[in-house]
Parts: C-alpha cells; structure tokens; sequence
C-alpha cells in the first residue's frame, strides 16, 4: 500500500466512524485540549507588555503550532511502534476532527420537535446550534435557524477538516480545528476581545476561504444526486454570497437557499438587538420542518461528494508530478 492509498483510506475509514458513531465522547476530545492550552496562554500572554493585538498572534502561533506539532508526533510515535498504531491514532485524530453525524443530529432533533408541535423545545434545541436569540422565533424562523446552521457548519464542521486533512493528514486537520476553536473563543468583539482574538479571527477567515468556496461546487454536484435547484445555486451564490457579514459563511449558505429553494437571511435577535440581515436565495419560500431534513441530505452527499472529489484531484495532481 502506497502512501497516499494509505492516506485515502485512513481519512476513509475516519468519515465512516464519524457517520457511525459520531461524536467521539467516549475518548478525549482534541478540541477541549486545544481550547483548555488557548486559554492557558492567553492567560500567560495577557500578564506580558506585549499589546493585545501582538499578544494574540502569539497566541495563534502558539496554539496552532503545538496542535499540529502534537498530532503529528502523536502519529509518527505510534508508528514507530508498529504501523497499525500509526494507522489507528490518524484515524482516530481524523474522526475527532468532523462533525457530520453530530450536525444532522442536532438539526434533525428540532425538526422532530417541530413535527410534534412541541415548539419550546425546538427552540431549545436549536438555541444549541445557533448564537441568536431564540425564545421569540416561531417554526419557520426555527427551522430557518436550523437549516443556516447546517448550511453554514458544512464548512467548519465537515468540509474545511477534509481539505486540509486531504493535503496535509491528520496534522493539517487539527490545525484547522485548533484555527476554528481559537476564532470560537477569542474571535468576538466585545471590549476583551476586540484586539487580542483578531488574529484569531482573521486567520480563521483565511483557513476557510478557499474551503467555502470550493463547498459551493459540491453542493451544486450533490444537487444534482437530491434533485435539487442546480442552477438557482449559482444564481444564489452570486447575487448574495458577498453581502453576508462573514466573508465565507454567505457561500455554503446562498448555496443552500438556492439548492432548496428558500429564502435565508433576514431579521434575527442578538442578545436583544435586533439585526437585518441580506436574504439570500432566488426563491422566497419558508423554511418548514422538511426543509431542515432537506439540508441534512444536502449536507451528507455533499460530504461525499467533496470528499471523492479532493481525493480524485489529489491522485490526478500526484500523477503529474
């Protein structure tokens, strides 16, 4: 078996325990980790001279740095040991690292709140998946809620981890997960946070900049396998991408309005203020609790297809070179 045959079937193997098993809470999580080392330094940095805004690229080094470097000698150790551990703990820190089961999960449990016309614990369901307000929303802003957060963590959760665990293993994955932790913890902008997790910020919208867009194209593949708007999500894409806030998060989710056919965006509640945000979609139907099943399937074929994609470009490129 070659490397990279190896490497396929390694992050092969991780996306079925995923879709198996979920996630991992029986073993230590790698993100606890990440996000118990982040605060450690940053309480560290925080008692120097340097600024806030030096301190935090200190701590995004830091932190992603040893992430990565603590995979990888995790890895190559149990492979010294014997090549099957070696095989065992990638995979292992390939699984820890996406969320496919996990997301469908959460959403498919508002739609099935939904369905039962059990409203208070839809919102309580989906206050689990989103940052918004969520003890006004009725059903259609709930299952609105619900289908952007899986639109939008395809990305995070799904197919950012398998672009950089396809070019750079195992290492390449917690490293993006150790980017996306430090942008959940610091990337805010309150008043303790505004300069020390720019950085962070910032370096999260790199990481996910080229994954958000090449999602797109999946999404549109994984429509056509759904049945799905193919070319409304293009349209979408085109029309609304750029006016979201997130310089990534309007494309997974223009491309979810136009492969359902919905409208997202608009009115949401952050903690009490309310914001108007652009819609985005070609059509301008509701979200239902169906639609939030919709997404889920959209999301897992996409998953598939992004995957066998970025494995299939790899083996070309490897040929050329």
């Amino acid at each position: 078996m070659n490397d990279m045959s190896q490497a396929e079937y390694l992050l092969v193997a991780a996306l079925l325990l995923d879709l198996l098993f979920g996630d991992p809470r029986w073993m230590p999580h790698p993100v606890k980790g990440i996000g118990w080392f982040a605060f450690a330094v940053e309480k560290y940095l925080r008692r120097s001279s340097l600024t806030p805004v030096i301190a935090g690229v200190f701590c995004v080094a830091s932190v992603v740095g040893v992430s990565a470097g603590t995979a990888w000698l995790v890895s190559a150790a149990a492979a010294k040991l014997h090549p099957l551990a070696g095989m065992a703990v990638s995979v292992l820190l390939l699984y820890t690292t996406l969320a496919v089961k996990d997301l469908g999960d959460h959403a498919l449990a508002v739609k099935r709140a939904l369905e039962k016309g059990d409203a208070g614990l839809a919102r309580r369901r989906v206050s689990m998946m989103v940052g918004r307000d969520t003890e006004n929303l009725d059903q259609g802003g709930i299952a609105l809620a619900a289908v952007e957060s899986v639109a939008e963590n395809t990305v995070d959760g799904v197919t950012a981890p398998l672009f950089y665990a396809i070019l750079f293993g195992p290492a390449g994955a917690v490293a993006y997960k150790a980017v996306n932790t430090l942008d959940s913890l610091f990337g805010h902008l309150d008043d303790r946070y505004r300069e020390f997790g720019r950085a962070s910020a910032k370096l999260d919208d790199l990481a996910n900049w080229l994954p958000a867009r090449l999602t797109v194209f999946a999404i549109a593949l994984a429509s056509i396998v759904r049945k799905s708007r193919f070319f409304d999500i293009f349209k979408a894409v085109q029309r609304g991408a750029k006016l979201h806030a997130s310089p990534n998060a309007g494309y997974p989710e223009a491309a979810f309005a136009g492969a359902l056919g919905v409208a997202l965006g608009g009115k949401r509640s952050y903690g009490g203020v309310l914001h108007e945000t652009h819609t985005l979609g070609i059509r301008r139907d509701s979200c239902r609790p169906e639609t939030i099943q919709r997404s889920v399937d959209l999301m897992r074929s996409t998953t598939v297809v992004f995957l066998a994609a970025g494995i299939l470009m790899k083996f070309l490129v490897m040929q050329l070179l």
